[in-house]
């Protein structure tokens, strides 16, 4: 079984992926925090199995080719790779704006750290493996 196919490796994998592509979404709330009518969006989690694969029902899927223009040919294949998040609750402003900065900034925060986190733990994960076939 090659390296890669581990699942522990393949959970932290997707992990930083997911943390990669909220930090897009988030950073795309920030820049659109004076659009009139724009509304924050987020992603849901993605949660894995005892075994460290992706649990039934988890958002995780390929990375599509983004589309900037809905005149654009779509492209076959890709799916969005993580389900958009869409909780209620959202305070709007009176131009229609409903992104909060404050709350924007914590999430920022908060992924930047679960990311540094899931780099951590792939690296000396592949640290071990790599003292345990003596090739350190």
């Amino acid at each position: 079984m090659p390296i890669n196919d581990l699942p522990t490796l393949a959970a932290l994998r997707t992990r930083m992926q997911w943390h990669q592509e909220r930090q897009r979404v988030l950073a795309d709330n920030i820049a659109n925090s004076d659009t009139p009518g724009f509304k924050p969006r987020d992603l849901v989690e993605p949660t894995f199995d005892p075994t460290g694969r992706p649990a039934a029902g988890s958002p995780v899927g390929s990375l599509p080719m983004m589309r900037t223009s809905a005149t654009h040919i779509a492209a076959s294949g890709g799916t969005e790779s993580f389900s958009p998040d869409r909780k209620g609750g959202i305070q709007t402003r009176p131009t229609g704006n409903a992104v909060n900065l404050e709350d924007e900034m914590l999430k920022l925060s908060s992924n930047q750290g679960g990311y540094a986190a899931a780099t951590a733990l792939y690296s000396r994960s592949l640290g071990v493996l790599k003292t345990a076939l003596g090739k350190r």
